[in-house]
C-alpha cells in the first residue's frame, strides 16, 4: 500500500510481459499494462492488499497481447476511473477483447499524446507526474510497438523512464527533438530486446538502474546481451523480474532504494 511521502513503483512479475504499478505519496494507484494472462491479478493482490479494488488509471502502452491481456481481467475485476491508451489497434482477438471490456468499464478513456501531464498528487518532494512524451500524432497506422505511449514518471529528484515496447527508432526520434529524459531508472524497453536501448537513448537517459520485465528462460532471449552489455558499459545496476520476482521500489523524491 502506499507509504506517507513516498512513491513506490512495483515492476510486477507477470512472466514474459509488462506490468507496472505506480502508488504516489498520496495514495493514487496507476498501473500500466497488464502482461499477458491474469498472472496480473496475483502480483496486485499481493502488492496492493486483497481487499483493494481500486485503479485510479490504467495505461495500455499498446495492444500487443502481453501488455493488454491481463488488462481484460483487470478491468474486470477492478474499479478504474480513468483508461489512457493510443488509437493504435491490432487485428487481435486480444486487441478486440480489450477495446470490449474498456467499453464495459464506464471509465473516462484518454488518448495519449506528447505534452500530456498527470498530476498524482503531492508528497514532501512536490507533486508526483506522469509525463507523456510519445505519441506525438495519432498512432493509428504506425505498427503497434512504434505506438508505444513512453512516459515519465518523476517525484522530486526522482525520475522513471517507463517506454513500453518502444524501438530505436521513436527512442532516438526522441532524443533527436530535445526531449529531456534523463532518469534515475530506465524500465528497458520491450523486455531487453536489442530492438531497444540504443546507444542514443540509453546515453541520453543515463539511468543508474535498468530493469527488465522478462519471463524466465523466455524464448526470446530476453535481456539480450546487446543490451546487457551495454549498460554494464553505462555502469547501470540491471534487475531483472525473471530473477527477482516482482521488484519493488521506493523514493522520497531524493534517493531511491529496492526492496526485496
Amino acid at each position: 500500500g502506499s507509504r506517507e511521502g513516498v512513491l513506490t513503483v512495483t515492476f510486477l512479475d507477470v512472466g514474459q510481459g509488462d506490468a507496472t504499478l505506480i502508488e504516489s505519496p498520496t495514495g493514487t494507484q496507476v498501473l500500466i499494462d497488464g502482461g499477458k494472462g491474469n498472472a496480473v491479478l496475483g502480483a496486485l493482490n499481493k502488492t496492493m492488499g486483497f481487499f483493494d479494488r481500486d485503479l485510479d488509471m490504467v495505461v495500455a502502452t499498446h495492444p500487443d497481447m502481453d501488455h493488454i491481456g491481463g488488462l481484460i481481467d483487470v478491468l474486470k475485476r477492478y474499479d478504474v476511473d480513468t483508461i489512457l491508451l493510443t488509437e493504435n489497434k491490432s487485428e487481435t482477438p486480444a486487441s478486440a477483447s480489450f477495446l470490449e471490456a474498456v467499453k464495459t468499464e464506464g471509465a473516462t478513456v484518454l488518448y495519449a499524446r506528447m505534452g500530456q501531464v498527470y498530476d498524482l498528487g503531492r508528497g514532501e518532494a512536490g507533486s508526483t507526474t506522469l509525463s507523456i512524451l510519445f505519441p506525438d500524432r495519432d498512432p493509428s497506422g504506425l505498427e503497434s510497438n512504434m505506438a508505444s505511449i513512453v512516459a515519465r514518471l518523476v517525484y522530486g529528484e526522482s525520475e522513471y523512464m517507463l517506454t513500453g515496447d518502444s524501438p530505436k527508432e521513436i527512442e532516438e526520434y526522441l532524443v533527436g527533438i530535445g526531449t529531456v529524459l534523463q532518469s534515475d531508472v530506465l524500465k528497458a524497453g520491450h523486455h531487453g530486446s536489442k530492438t531497444s536501448s540504443s546507444e542514443a537513448f540509453v546515453n541520453a537517459v543515463s539511468p543508474m538502474y535498468g530493469i527488465y520485465s522478462a519471463g524466465k528462460d523466455n524464448s526470446y532471449g530476453h535481456p539480450h546481451k546487446e543490451v546487457v552489455d551495454r549498460f554494464i558499459a553505462h555502469g547501470v545496476i540491471q534487475k531483472n523480474t525473471a530473477d527477482l520476482g516482482s521488484i519493488y521500489s521506493e523514493t522520497n523524491g531524493v534517493m531511491i532504494w529496492f526492496r526485496e
